[in-house]
């Protein structure tokens, strides 16, 4: 058994060691995904309270938000791992571009929490140009 638990740290601090590059990033999606739940969460709040109806937070709804957060991680790990090992010699950045898509996508959701709870025209324009940039990047009309 300590044999057995042995190979087991071992692969364990050796996967951790290969995939120590792209803390910063699975870190800012991280960061974004709950800021962009938490104002969410209040958005929702507040929606429900100015149309009289009475609120409370979904469990399923939640689990989505931890769903999501397991799919990014293993996506960013997963592009770069096809960026560092096997399209080493492209430069492609593939990580950093699927991460930088993540977080524009949930800057956008944030903006759109942000105008349902401050009803702020600033937060609404905002929103409209991120989403128009993003469309626009992505290439869908």
């Amino acid at each position: 058994m300590v044999i057995l638990s042995k190979y087991f740290s071992g692969a364990l601090a050796a996967i951790v060691a290969l995939l120590c590059p792209i803390t910063p990033l699975v870190v800012t999606a991280t960061i974004f995904i709950a800021v962009d739940f938490c104002t969410g969460v209040y958005a929702s709040y507040v929606a429900a309270r100015s149309k009289g109806i009475k609120w409370r937070l979904e469990s399923r709804k939640a689990w989505r938000t931890v769903y999501k957060l397991g799919f990014v991680v293993t996506g960013i790990v997963m592009t770069w791992l096809v960026d560092s090992l096997v399209l080493s010699f492209m430069e492609l950045h593939l990580a950093n571009l699927f991460t930088g898509f993540v977080c524009g996508v949930e800057l956008w959701s944030f903006l759109e929490n942000a105008t349902i709870i401050s009803q702020s025209p600033l937060f609404e324009w905002l929103a409209k140009i991120v989403g128009s940039k993003l469309r626009e990047e992505v290439g869908d009309e």
